[in-house]
């Protein structure tokens, strides 16, 4: 079921612009009570890279629920424009192998990284449902992974 939510890139395109998506999945929406933050991104050189990408970054990221209702989160999806022009998708499941359930006023943090050959910028969403069952979506805002 989620996988088709988290899909090829027009559907992330689609799902940032506010439209509602109709697929197999059914409706999903924007859900602006959900909303992230990147807390911090830092430039890791001490951490394992292979050559063909060099940069190591660390980031922290914040998922806070402002709304009335719980919220589960099924999925996201990341989108890494390289300067270079190299386009990376990553998308799955959960977040860093978990599904938190986010109760009215609860956050989530986490930290992963991302290894680059060039400055990136990214940005993507996180996908989930309500405790009701509607499908929702949370951007996550743009961050930039500047080498030195």
């Amino acid at each position: 079921m989620w996988q088709s939510l988290i899909c090829a890139d027009w559907c992330l395109a689609a799902a940032v612009s506010g439209r509602i998506i109709d697929g197999m999945a059914g409706p999903i929406r924007e859900f602006e009570q959900l909303h992230v933050t990147v807390d911090d991104v830092l430039y890791m050189p001490s951490l394992e890279a292979t050559p063909e990408k060099p940069h190591p970054f660390v980031y922290f990221i914040s998922i806070h629920n402002d709304s009335s209702e719980s919220v589960t989160i099924r999925g996201r999806k990341w989108v890494i424009h390289e300067a270079g022009g190299e386009v990376t998708v990553v998308e799955g499941a959960g977040v860093v192998g978990q599904t938190p359930t986010l109760n009215p006023g609860e956050h989530f943090s986490y930290n992963s990284y991302h290894l680059v050959a060039d400055s990136a910028r990214v940005s993507g969403a996180f996908f989930g449902e309500t405790a009701t069952g509607e499908r929702i979506f949370a951007r996550i805002p743009e961050f930039r992974l500047d080498t030195p």
